[in-house]
């Protein structure tokens, strides 16, 4: 469903992407990791098309983010980190709208807007206006106008940042939930939610993949066992001599 090919990206003469390549399979919830500057909003955001590579392709679907934008972009639900909204819109009101711009209508939106009120638990706030939420809900209110056209592809960029333990616990049990039909990209930090929630994971450091199996596989290349150390070792200056040490990109 998602196919990126050697994509190169650069900011102010920076290069912050070297030639990544990577594929998500329906079925699959792919975690995407690494430290601070490593390059993985930047990758989520071309694939998403709100950048353009320097070089190289994505494809979404069989369509190409370049040459068929409209295509690609109607096959994925994005959550952005920030989770950005319309703060003065009552969350009603901004389902409505999310559900426009994707051109439901009739009986279809009326039914789209009541599976992810159901799915996202936003019954009780449905006539605040979204300012006025906490972040727990401004969260679910971001991944329900990335869900409400019920993509094949999901792009979700720190989903659970800054929610209490029992949201996380509810947006992780969604995803995975999800990830049985959908293929998805799940950027964090947070490195249970990997172990948790991720068929496989991919690490980025400094524009470059060093890493790429399933959560078992990366756990089982360090002596500890724990993909915390792992990922340390990995993500260090000196990834590239770590990387020699059998890790697969």
């Amino acid at each position: 469903m998602i196919k990126v090919e050697n994509l190169y990206k650069s900011f102010l003469g920076r290069t912050v992407l070297h030639g990544l390549s990577f594929d998500v399979a329906k079925g699959e919830v792919l975690g995407f990791l690494g430290p601070n500057g490593a390059g993985k909003s930047t990758t989520m955001r071309i694939i998403t098309g709100f950048l353009e590579p320097d070089s190289g392709e994505v494809s979404i679907g069989g369509h190409d983010m370049s040459s068929h934008p409209v295509e690609a972009k109607k096959c994925i639900g994005y959550l952005a980190e920030s989770a950005a909204s319309y703060q003065d819109m009552r969350v009603q009101d901004f389902l409505n709208f999310t559900a426009d711009i994707r051109d439901l209508n009739g009986s279809h939106k009326k039914q789209a807007i009541e599976r992810v009120i159901d799915l996202c638990h936003l019954s009780p706030v449905l006539s605040e206006s979204i300012e006025n939420l906490s972040k727990g809900f401004r969260q679910r209110v971001g991944l329900a106008q990335a869900l409400v056209h019920d993509p094949d592809v999901l792009i979700l960029d720190e989903p659970t940042d800054g929610l209490d333990p029992n949201q996380k616990h509810e947006i992780r049990t969604l995803i995975t939930s999800l990830g049985q039909s959908k293929a998805i990209i799940f950027s964090t930090h947070i490195l249970e939610e990997v172990e948790s929630v991720c068929t496989r994971a991919i690490v980025v450091n400094e524009g470059l993949i060093v890493a790429n199996g399933t959560p078992q596989e990366l756990k089982s290349r360090t002596p500890s066992g724990r993909l915390d150390d792992f990922f340390r070792a990995i993500t260090r200056s000196d990834a590239q001599r770590t990387a020699a040490m059998g890790v697969s990109a």
